[in-house]
């Protein structure tokens, strides 16, 4: 942060380097590194992400009770795309762990939706160290 004073007229100047990001749909303020932050950052839960998840459980749901067969009934009954049905049911293969770091918001800020729904390894130990999760 630099500030300057012009004493013509009393004026102060305040530069404050910062980097306006989209996250979740949302906003987020990141100061750059070594900057000291004057509050704690706050658990941001991505709704977006969450929704996912929560719809991946039930459409799993569906297929282990026989309410729809096949990924298809379920893309029909929720009239989208059967690949996108069959990517949100990629993320109930997310290891518990990062699933309950997702919904308190504990993610790493580099873990969106898009991220999540590109392939990524299905066992556990693998997800908690893997650059694109």
């Amino acid at each position: 942060m630099t500030a300057s004073v012009t004493s013509e007229h009393d004026t102060i100047t305040v530069h404050v380097p910062l980097i306006f990001a989209k996250r979740g749909g949302r906003k987020q303020v990141i100061v750059p590194d070594g900057a000291s932050s004057w509050a704690p950052p706050r658990a941001r839960v991505d709704n977006t992400i969450v929704k996912a998840i929560a719809r991946g459980f039930r459409w799993r749901k569906f297929l282990e009770t026989g309410i729809h067969t096949t990924v298809e009934d379920i893309a029909t009954a929720e009239k989208i795309n059967p690949s996108y049905v069959s990517r949100v049911l990629r993320l109930t293969l997310l290891a518990p762990a990062l699933v309950e770091a997702i919904l308190d918001g504990r993610q790493p800020s580099d873990i969106t939706l898009a991220g999540l729904m590109k392939p990524f390894p299905v066992e556990w130990e693998k997800q908690q160290c893997s650059a694109a999760i």
